[in-house]
This record gives structure tokens, sequence and C-alpha cells, in this order.
């Protein structure tokens, strides 16, 4: 019989960040991985495996590496709100915890391997202060740093944010309401690999600052799981690495001959394509038609090297581009505002061959993006959607759900846009973007920023003032660089960085950065920085040309909402038993009301002479009679003492016979009559909540 508790030894390490200690545990869970770690902060408490399949495809390309994140509601004490009460489909907020996750660790893995590597991170814990995402990817490096699966070396993360001018690392939910900036961070001890975030308008230097000591903790980190991986680690399985044998290169090399070079310094993207498919055909054909002389895999392996080389040798050496630019050089940009007639803003922004036509919706609270996660359930009145269809690239393929690119794109442009909101009382409405890339060719995400900056703008929205997005590349070859303004896919797909910032010329909004390589130093990311600011301050130039400042007046067919602010006590009145009274009000209208717990009530319709009749009857229900006010109203009721007159909604007070006139008045049924509408004045209250009228001090 196996001995169970020395088959479960656990090996624990801890560090300290920002004076909080992070724990990784192994030995105890999930023993038939390559490699599982459980994290711990505080209560939080995120857990990682890493399993690679035996053989690697000998047909792949590419490295096939999936990663799923999920957030087990259980950890936090709840169940979802649905008919299954089961977590099924990745959330919104689980898929970008994904994307953190492999962005970094994708660069790390050794060359050549291609065995199938799946990384899966679950929340169990979650004690509501310690965000579990910068853990989630802590925790899939350590597992795959004691596995056999041979990642070069360590990577870690953690949160950043800026708090009263001070760089806090690994915040406490509480502590990034009051931030800044939420920025992600991850690394290796050598350098960033990847960098995403929002903030309200820091400048470079504050986010080089951040970045800067965030990859303080990080070395931290990774100094940790490194020695960890000496004293507990499984031997790394090298035997099946394929690397590209240098013949199968050098054959490649002589068919391409000098043509490449040729084909690269076509300006149009389809043309550009097809001379290089033109030469893959040639290659096919040599090396693969009839029979295979080398593995297929190998040979697109080999031309996609040559093709990336010859790519950063005409940067490098030249100081040009595909498309003819100079290194520091926008795209021509054109931009038409108010392109679509029926919709209430709407903007084509065109930037070289990337384009997207942006639509701006505006609604109710009704119309605002629901979500439930670990911390509770809530809206968002601002939210970008981002579609990426097939013909954006002239290629055929499925439409259906958005993929985990089309949500990171949209989520980084929203953010971009975050902090030019105006604020909720000052505009009442929820706004929807629609970012539908019609074209592409490098950084849709950032046209879809200056697009749906445009879009609001022409929906009469009073942004707080306009931001532009661009996107940098980097070719690093040894100590020397180059840094490219708004790149081209090919530079995105050959080069060694994209780096996304928004903003204006005072700040930074939203930024993302992924790193192919780790010699990304503190002066070249100053440098990007500097070259982005002046790039976007260029494209912002440009849309401010278009379209100076937002439109006056929204479109006639959009919603008109008006807010108004009721005591807590008085919201069951305008609901009224049931939702009667509510619902009278609408029927009688036609608006649409939501109230919301603080007493805001908003008042929506396209129609304006509604909406005021809605407010007036709203007031009315809400009104408190007044003693010494004169009021006109109703006689609901008349009986031999006197006469009940409705001063307001739901409000009415007695008007006693002797009141009625100067003159006595010897048959009040003859005097006043049912529905008649007369003005009183309130001359007192009783203990009882009675009102006493007169109507004789009128006259």
């Amino acid at each position: 019989m196996m001995d169970l508790e020395k088959e479960m030894q656990t090996h624990t390490i801890s560090v300290d960040i920002g004076g909080k200690t992070v724990t990784f545990e192994t030995g105890k869970i999930a023993r038939q991985a390559n490699g599982s770690v459980m994290v711990r902060q505080g209560e939080t408490m995120v857990f990682a495996s890493a399993c690679a399949s035996k053989d690697a495809d000998p047909n792949a390309s590419f490295f096939p590496l999936r990663v799923d994140y999920q957030e087990k509601f259980s950890s936090a004490g709840k169940t979802l709100g649905g008919f299954i009460k089961r977590e099924g489909r990745p959330t919104e907020r689980e898929i970008l915890a994904s994307r953190f996750i492999d962005r970094p660790i994708r660069p790390m893995f050794q060359e050549g391997y291609y065995n199938e590597v799946q990384l899966l991170a679950y929340v169990y814990s979650y004690d509501g202060i310690h965000f579990p995402e910068p853990m989630a990817i802590c925790a899939a490096s350590a597992a795959l740093v004691i596995s056999d699966i041979p990642l070069i070396k360590p990577i870690g993360a953690v949160r950043v944010a800026f708090i009263d001018h001070q760089v806090v690392v690994n915040p406490t939910v509480e502590e990034l309401k009051k931030s800044r900036l939420d920025l992600m961070l991850a690394g290796s001890e050598d350098g960033i690999l990847m960098v995403e975030g929002h903030c309200d308008f820091l400048t470079e230097e504050e986010v080089l600052e951040a970045i800067e000591k965030g990859h303080e903790a990080i070395k931290i980190i990774c100094h940790a799981l490194a020695q960890w991986a000496t004293a507990i680690g499984k031997p790394k399985n090298k035997g099946q690495l394929s690397l590209v044998p240098q013949e199968i290169i050098d054959h490649v090399h002589k068919i391409v001959d000098n043509r490449l070079d040729s084909a690269l310094r076509i300006f149009k993207k389809h043309e550009r394509d097809d001379a290089m498919q033109a030469i893959k055909d040639e290659i096919v054909n040599e090396l693969l038609v009839p029979e295979e002389k080398y593995p297929k895999a190998l040979v697109d392996r080999a031309y996609k090297k040559i093709k990336e080389d010859a790519m950063r040798l005409m940067i490098m050496k030249d100081r040009i581009r595909c498309d003819g630019r100079e290194l520091t050089q926008v795209r021509p940009i054109a931009i038409e505002q108010n392109l679509l007639p029926r919709v209430h803003g709407s903007s084509l922004f065109t930037r070289g061959e990337t384009q997207a036509l942006a639509v701006c919706t505006l609604g109710p609270e009704t119309m605002a993006q629901r979500y439930e996660d670990l911390n509770g359930e809530g809206h968002h009145r601002f939210y970008l959607q981002y579609s990426f269809p097939p013909f954006s690239v002239g290629e055929v393929n499925r439409v259906g759900a958005p993929g985990r690119r089309e949500i990171g794109h949209g989520k980084l442009a929203e953010r971009a846009l975050l902090a030019i909101l105006p604020a909720p009382e000052n505009f009442p409405y929820t706004i929807r973007l629609e970012s539908n890339i019609m074209e592409s060719n490098g950084s849709s995400s950032m046209a879809s920023v200056c697009g749906g900056c445009l879009a609001m703008m022409d929906a009469g929205v009073p942004i707080k003032r306009p931001v532009a997005g661009i996107a940098m590349g980097l070719i690093l070859e040894d100590h020397d660089y180059c840094i490219l303004s708004d790149i081209l896919g090919i530079e995105d797909a050959l080069g060694d960085m994209d780096f996304k910032v928004a903003g204006d010329e005072k700040g930074i909004t939203s930024f993302q950065m992924d790193i192919k390589v780790e010699g990304i130093t503190h002066a070249i990311m100053q440098a990007s920085l500097a070259q982005a600011k002046a790039g976007r301050v260029h494209i912002l130039e440009k849309m401010l040309n278009a379209c100076p400042s937002s439109r006056k007046e929204m479109a006639s067919h959009a919603p008109r909402i008006e807010t108004m602010q009721v005591k807590a006590s008085k919201i069951g009145t305008i609901i009224g038993p049931g939702g009667k009274q509510i619902r009278a009000i609408i029927e009688e209208t036609g608006v649409q009301i939501d109230i919301n717990d603080a007493g805001v009530v908003s008042i929506a319709s396209n129609n304006g002479e509604a909406l005021e009749k809605a407010k007036k009857i709203i007031s009315g229900l809400i009104a408190e009679v007044e003693v010494n006010q004169v009021y006109t109203g109703k006689v609901t009721k008349v009986a031999a003492f006197g006469a009940f007159v409705e001063l307001l909604p739901g409000k009415e007070g007695l008007c006693h016979i002797s009141e009625l006139d100067k003159k006595r008045v010897d048959d009040i049924f003859a005097y006043i009559k049912e529905g008649e509408v007369v003005t009183v004045k309130v001359m007192e209250v009783n203990d009882r909540g009675q009102y006493k009228l007169s109507r004789k001090v009128l006259m």
C-alpha cells in the first residue's frame, strides 16, 4: 500500500509584495498534472494546472497553447442567478483574464516546442479584498516552472495603482477605487512582457514610474520561482523540440532569392500579399508537390523566418517600411461624420487600409449592460462592442459570437474612452458604442478609439475632451532598434512589439503592450511613449478638423432623458401598490421611467410634451402640501358640511361650507358640483394630517 501522506507531501514558498504575502503551494492537489500550484493572498486562493500532450503535432506551424480562467461563484459564497446555477460560457471578465495569462507566457516557451499545452486557472476562494487575476498569471507560471514543460524562465505579474501621487503595487479592491490608474503588468526577471491598463490622463512619466515599480515586484516573484524550480522542479522535456534545419532554410532561401525584398516593398496590402503568396506557391511546388521533400510545417516556418528577417533588415538598414512610410509617419486619415442618418451618432474613420464604422446609441438606464461577478451584480452605463467580420481582411470565415480577440480589442477601446465620459448627473444616458471594422491592416482597436470618440461627438455626447489612439511597433537587433508609428499588420506579426496608446497631448487614458523579446529597456519604453504621443496628437488634429466639438443638439430621433431627485421615502409613492401608479403614468404618457435606490427618477421619451407631462404628474405625487399656499384642484366630493378638494395627486383637504364664500351658502349642492375646479388656500393642518381649506379668503 502506498503511503498517501508521503505522496501528498507539500512544498511551499512565500514572497512579500507591497507589504502583502503571496504563498505558492504544490504537491497536495492535482498531482497527475505536469504541474499544479495553489496561490494564496489573504483568503483569496487561485489554482492553476499545466498539462502537455505526450507528442507534438508534426503539422503544427504555430505553438498550440490553450488558456482558460474561471471564477467559481462558490469562492465568494454565491451561486449564479440563472436557472442552471452553474458556471458555463466564460464571462467577459474571465476571457480578459485568460488573455492576461496567455500573452506574457506564450513567448516564454522553448523555441521548437510544439506539444499542445493547456493552462487552466480557477478561483476557488475569494475574500473580496485581493484581486485574483495577477495571482492567476503567477499560478500558471509557477505550474509551468515546476513541470517538465520547457518554459525558458518564470514570469510574474502584479496589479499597479496610482493613489494620491503614489504607486501602489497589488492594491486591494477598495484601494483601487481611489486610484487614477489600473495597470496589469507581467514580465520576467529581465524584462516586461505585457502591459495593459487604463488611467485618468496620467503623463508618460507617471506611467513609466508605475511600470518600473511594478517590475521591481515582478523580479522578486520570478527570483523566488526560479529558486523553487531548482529545488523541486522536474527536468525539462526538450527531447521533442522541432527546430527548422538549416538545410531547409537554405533551400527555401534559394527559391525566394531576392524577390521577397521587392514584394515586401509593394505599398498596397493585397498586392503585397499576392506577391508573397506567389513566392510561397513556388516554394510549395518545388518542395511539397508532388511529394514532400521536407515536412510542410518546417517549410512554412522556414518561409516565415526568411520573410521576418527580410522585413526587419529592410527597416533596420534602409529605415523604410513596407508601404513606403518613414518610421514615425502616420498613414493618411479620412473622416466622415453622420454617415448613417437614422442612428444617434456615427463616424467612418479610415487610416490607411484600416477602417472603423463607429455607431453611438443613446438610451435610458434599462439599456445598460448588466453583469454578475464575484463582487456582485451591477451595470455599465457605457460599453463598446467591437466586431471584426471576415470581409475586413478579404477572407471567408465563420460569423458568430465574438471571439477572445474581439472582446479584448473592444475592452481596450472602451477603457480608452471611459475617462472622457460626462458625469451621469450631467448626461443621464446609457451610451452604447459599436465599432464595426470594415477594413483591417493594423491597429483596428485604436481606429475604434478614434471612431468611437467621433461617433459620441456626432451624437451630441458632451465629452470632457477628445482622445485618439495609435499602435507602435519595434524592431530590435542587439543594441540597435527602430520604433514604428502606426504599425501595419505585417509589422505586428513579424516585429517585436505591439504597443497601443490612447489619450491626448496632455495625458494617457489607455494602453496595451505585448512584447516578444526581453530587451525592452527604460530608454526604449520612454522613446516609444514619446513617439506615440506625437502620433496621437497628429491623429487628434485630423479628428478635430473633421469635428471640432460635440454637436449641440442630439438627433431628433434620439430619446430625451431628464432626471428628478426624490426622497427615498417617496419612491413607493411613485411606484404605487404593486406598481399600479407607475404603470398608470407610463400608460398615460408613453414615457419610460426608471428609479434607482438613491431616489433618482429617470424619464425617457422621444416626445417632449409627454416627458413634461410625466414630470408634472411625478412632481405632484411627491410634492408636500404647505400651509398658507394656494392650490387649484378638482372637487372630489360634496357633503352637507363642505367640499373635498384635491390639492395634489392623492392629497385632498376639506373646505367647510362656511369657508366657501363670503356670503352664506344655504344649498351647498346647488352652489358647488363634484368635478368643478376651484382655487383654495391651505389654512392649517391638524394632528391627523387633515388639511383645512378656505376659498373665501381669496375673494
